[in-house]
């Protein structure tokens, strides 16, 4: 299993393109089938998720150029959290200037102030529930002056 994931981990998100759908928690699973078959079970982070079907391909591309056929099953439950993203993935989106969730996603986090990523600053304010993607929000650091995304608790 750690050779499929090895490759897994080259396919960056095609919205986030600094971390990749291993660290980002989207792959589940990545099981060898047969002698050359594998199966890769993902879960998107929002159900509607327009990224899912281009992270299918670019899975299905990358096992083939690897010598692999891939079988990609997309499972619903239990459901994506941002729990899920590991630590190097929350220091990538910070360093890439958008602010990681916090770890624990649930409703003490709604409403807290968000840390401006360039700055470091918590005098925020939200601008936008919806950022440039579904599971971001838009937010403007009150120091800085700098907007920035914040990748949403869920």
């Amino acid at each position: 299993m750690n050779q499929l994931l090895d490759l897994l981990k080259t396919i960056p998100d095609p919205e986030i393109p600094v971390i990749d759908i291993v660290e980002l928690g989207i792959v589940r699973e990545a099981n060898i089938t047969g002698e050359k078959t594998c199966e890769v079970i993902i879960t998107p982070t929002y159900s509607a998720c327009p990224a899912m079907f281009t992270i299918e391909e670019d899975i299905i591309k990358m096992m083939k150029e690897n010598g692999w056929e891939a079988k990609v099953v997309t499972k619903m439950f239990p459901i994506w959290t941002t729990d899920w993203l590991t630590d190097e993935a929350r220091e990538k989106l910070r360093v890439y200037g958008i602010t990681p969730p916090e770890k624990g996603a649930d409703e003490h986090h709604i409403g807290k102030p968000k840390k401006c990523p360039r700055c470091g600053s918590e005098h925020t304010k939200q601008i936008s529930r919806f950022g440039s993607t579904l599971c971001k929000a838009s937010y403007q650091c009150l120091d800085c002056l700098e907007p920035f995304d914040y990748f949403k608790c869920h």
